[in-house]
């Protein structure tokens, strides 16, 4: 059953987001969506919205118990979270701790290479563009964040690495990189917002040599392995093992 949200604010590839009755909450579906190369490529994976939401719920709760400050609030269901509203900043933050994808096939390090420390990354939020790769130059011509903001976000990226590189470690897995997306609130401060799931991540299973094998995470979609479903409910598995259920939000 869904929760009794307010109207569509706004819809992406893997998610809705729908306002609240108070105006500082909102409500976020997990769609079954599965989307690559800029939703060039799309199928419906049964079962993919309710493992992203745990998944993510799991992990916001497990760096909120660090410390980290996150958007999330709680769940209302299996596939629907609660969060605070915010602005989300257009910037992807993306954080390699192993060189693989498109570091590869835009410079000469190989894959596999292991990056330390982790190589830090923005990218402008934007499909029609292809979310290009910016320069420091090209972040403060466009203003998207002042200097001490980004300073705050590096931070903020380097803590959330530190701390699910350690945690995924317990669990024999590899973090090798992930995507980050920051929201400021109405006082102005940055929150760690969107998802943080096997959609956003890549992640490797140290239990597995086979290169294709050991991959639990979106790359199985883009690179035609199959078995994506059963990939996010391993990294489920892992993960509630070594955390608590998430919290429901009343």
């Amino acid at each position: 059953m869904n929760p009794d949200h307010g109207p569509l604010i706004y819809e992406g590839k893997a998610k809705r987001i729908f306002g609240s009755q108070k105006l500082e909450q909102v409500f976020i579906e997990f769609k079954n969506d599965a989307t690559a190369f800029n939703a060039l490529k799309h199928s419906e994976l049964e079962g993919k919205g309710r493992l992203n939401c745990q998944i993510s719920s799991c992990l916001f709760e497990l760096l909120e118990s660090e410390g980290v400050r996150t958007h999330y609030l709680g769940i209302a269901n299996d596939t629907w979270m609660v969060a605070k509203r915010v602005q989300v900043i257009p910037l992807e933050v993306v954080l390699r701790n192993v060189a693989t994808g498109s570091l590869c096939r835009e410079t000469p390090i190989q894959p596999g290479t292991e990056l330390e420390p982790a190589l830090l990354d923005f990218y402008y939020k934007d499909d029609g563009l292809g979310d290009p790769l910016l320069t420091e130059a090209r972040l403060k011509i466009l203003g998207l964040v002042t200097p001490d903001q980004l300073l705050q976000i590096e931070q903020l990226a380097r803590r959330v690495n530190e701390l699910l590189t350690s945690f995924f470690e317990k669990v024999d897995l590899l973090l090798v990189d992930f995507k980050l997306e920051i929201g400021v609130n109405d006082a102005g401060e940055l929150l760690l917002a969107d998802e943080i799931s096997p959609d956003t991540c890549r992640i490797w299973d140290k239990r597995s040599i086979d290169s294709n094998k050991r991959i639990l995470d979106k790359d199985r979609f883009r690179k035609d392995l199959g078995g994506v479903v059963e990939a996010y409910e391993e990294i489920l598995k892992r993960v509630q093992g070594a955390t608590s259920n998430p919290r429901f939000y009343k």
